[in-house]
């Protein structure tokens, strides 16, 4: 937790748990990892590769105490993509790429942004990556012959209808069987690792009973070897840094998102709280040095972590002795991982796809019809038929846009008129029949910013010889100015000086005050024209009207006026006398 080590108070029995939690998860770990990288389009020992190596560093360097690192499906499109286009050392350099990015945005202490990004958008390509995993599983459970994968979905579904005449019914049996284990072994024995004893029963049936009747990852990939492969630093130019930069951004971002989200899932199973920035330099750092191994992008598994805690974790080291059971198991038992038929691969990643699917909050943010029900769906539509970077900044920027219009729509000004009946100030909406001659008082809500100055503009008096000379905002509602807000209260200002008016402002808050300072315009109104109650500001408005004026008011329902009372009553009697302050402060105008 923030604020303690991390292996505070350790002992021999917070060793025996992490080494059971470790084990159970390395267990779990190999056929995942295997499956990831198939789907990625690169060989499986490199999933396991990336396993070993980047799910130590994780957790060892990383800010979450749970964290289990490694390949994961959200990354398999962009990889498969990537891939396909640049070729596979460009990928590794890619990955690199991502994580000396993520090394920074740690580093800078950027981690806290990736919490503004609208959940619509991430639901959004969460679902669509779950469909493009599930879809891309159909040939393999099958057993369709021939198979090409290509880039885009469309075009991966075509392949799949040419092939159809191909199915293999042993390769569905095999996946069959596979399956079922999943789930009768997930509603009846929750904590056995379901997919790894589906994975080896149904290969063990298939090596029995039809041997050469299904594709293995043997027959597919070649032999996995039983060793790490060596050092290698991939030919780095500049030429390749500059056309790699775009995708390893992408998978920098993805990391970041997909990593922080584990982080946040482990909070709240076992009550903790993760350092997000320290967080990201671990998941930088790993990703950094898992391709000079032959590794994948790797980032956290929310469920591999979730299964960490579930198994009694007391520590960073349950994820490091994951990693280590991982490569022991790869160096004792790599010849028979060859034997592994990619029919029985397939349920494993399908279901996979179903549990990363967020098919019930994408169902209930799509029922809402609102803005965010279509930031959902052009997210989701573009992440499955264009690609995960068209979609992700379609996504974010037309939640932008929405939320410039919102916030547009909820920013207000009401003008402020006398009531005599009722001895108050009253907000209505302003009217051209409901015009002050010499005063106009405006409520003001809302951030006063790009998207709303317009309204402000729209609504303000303009300036000229029969327009109110005095204008009072109240501006206590008003929580954000920005420099076109400023600019539209500076035109104000402007037009009310050059004939001879005043602008007081009341109830000003603490930034729009800064700004306002800031760009000289609080000195241009003047200090003595700003106030902190309405009433004070309205006294002093008054003083600079031209009381003899208002005798010859055109509006006679507002003879009342306060106005006009100042110069026929005694003080505090006028229509305006509730909002005053019992001393009110003058400042200057006419008596």
């Amino acid at each position: 937790m923030k604020g303690q080590g991390r292996f505070a108070g350790y002992n021999l029995a917070s060793l025996r748990k992490d080494l059971l939690s470790g084990t159970i998860v390395g267990v779990v770990a190999i056929p995942l990892g295997m499956a990831f990288a198939i789907a990625s389009g690169v060989k499986p020992e490199y999933g396991i590769y990336t396993t070993i190596v980047a799910g130590i560093l994780i957790s060892l360097l990383g800010g979450s105490k749970f964290q289990i690192g490694g390949p994961t499906g959200a990354f398999i499109p962009i990889l498969f993509a990537i891939g396909m286009q640049y070729g596979l050392e460009n990928l590794l350099i890619a990955g690199m790429m991502a994580g000396v990015i993520l090394v920074l945005m740690g580093l800078l202490r950027l981690g806290v942004l990736i919490q503004f990004i609208p959940k619509p958008v991430t639901i959004g390509f969460t679902s669509g990556i779950a469909v493009i995993i599930f879809t891309g599983q159909i040939g393999n459970f099958l057993g369709l012959e021939g198979m090409e994968r290509h880039e885009y979905f469309v075009d991966n579904m075509k392949e799949i209808g040419a092939r159809l005449s191909t199915v293999n019914p042993y390769a569905i049996i095999t996946a069959g069987i596979c399956l079922a284990v999943i789930l009768l072994g997930k509603r009846y024995a929750p904590k056995v690792p379901g997919s790894l004893v589906g994975l080896v029963l149904a290969s063990v049936i298939a090596a029995l009973l039809f041997k050469d009747g299904v594709t293995t990852i043997g027959s597919a990939y070649g032999d996995i070897p039983s060793t790490l492969p060596s050092f290698r630093m991939p030919g780095i130019t500049w030429e390749k840094l500059g056309s790699l930069l775009r995708p390893a951004f992408v998978i920098a971002m993805l990391g970041a998102i997909e990593s922080l989200l584990s982080a946040v899932v482990a909070d709240g199973m076992a009550g903790t709280r993760h350092n997000s920035n320290r967080e990201l330099i671990g998941q930088g750092i790993a990703n950094i040095a898992a391709p000079l191994f032959g590794g994948i992008p790797a980032t956290g598994a929310i469920a591999r972590t979730a299964t960490n805690i579930r198994s009694g974790a007391a520590s960073p080291m349950s994820g490091i002795i994951h990693g280590v059971v991982v490569l022991l198991i790869l160096l004792l038992c790599a010849p028979y991982a060859s034997s592994i038929p990619l029919a029985a691969m397939a349920p494993i990643l399908m279901v996979v796809a179903w549990n990363m699917s967020e098919r019930k909050e994408f169902l209930h943010l799509l029922k809402l019809k609102t803005g965010d029900s279509l930031v959902l769906f052009i997210t989701f539509v573009l992440t499955v038929f264009a690609d995960l970077t068209v979609a992700v900044e379609a996504g974010l920027i037309l939640a932008v846009v929405l939320f410039i219009k919102r916030m547009g729509q909820s920013h207000l000004v009401s003008k402020v008129l006398p009531d005599p009946a009722s001895v108050k100030v009253l907000p209505h909406m302003v009217s051209d029949n409901h015009d002050c001659p010499q005063v106009a008082i405006y409520d003001v809500e809302g951030p006063l910013f790009f998207g709303a100055a317009y309204r402000f503009a729209d609504t303000m008096p303009s300036s000229g010889p029969d327009q109110a000379k005095t204008v009072l905002l109240r501006m206590g509602k008003v929580p954000l100015i920005d420099t076109t807000g400023e600019a539209n209260l500076a035109g104000l200002v402007k037009g009310l000086q050059e004939n001879g008016g005043r602008l007081f402002i009341s109830g000003l808050q603490p930034q729009p005050l800064e700004l306002l300072k800031r760009t000289g315009l609080y000195d241009r109104i003047g200090a003595e024209q700003f106030f902190d109650r309405t009433g004070d500001a309205i006294q002093a408005a008054l003083g600079s009207v031209n009381v003899s004026r208002c005798r010859g008011c055109r509006h006679a329902a507002f003879r009342e006026c306060a106005a006009f009372s100042a110069k026929t009553e005694p003080a505090g009697r006028g229509a305006f006398a509730g909002r005053a302050s019992a001393a009110p402060r003058k400042l200057g105008g006419e008596a």
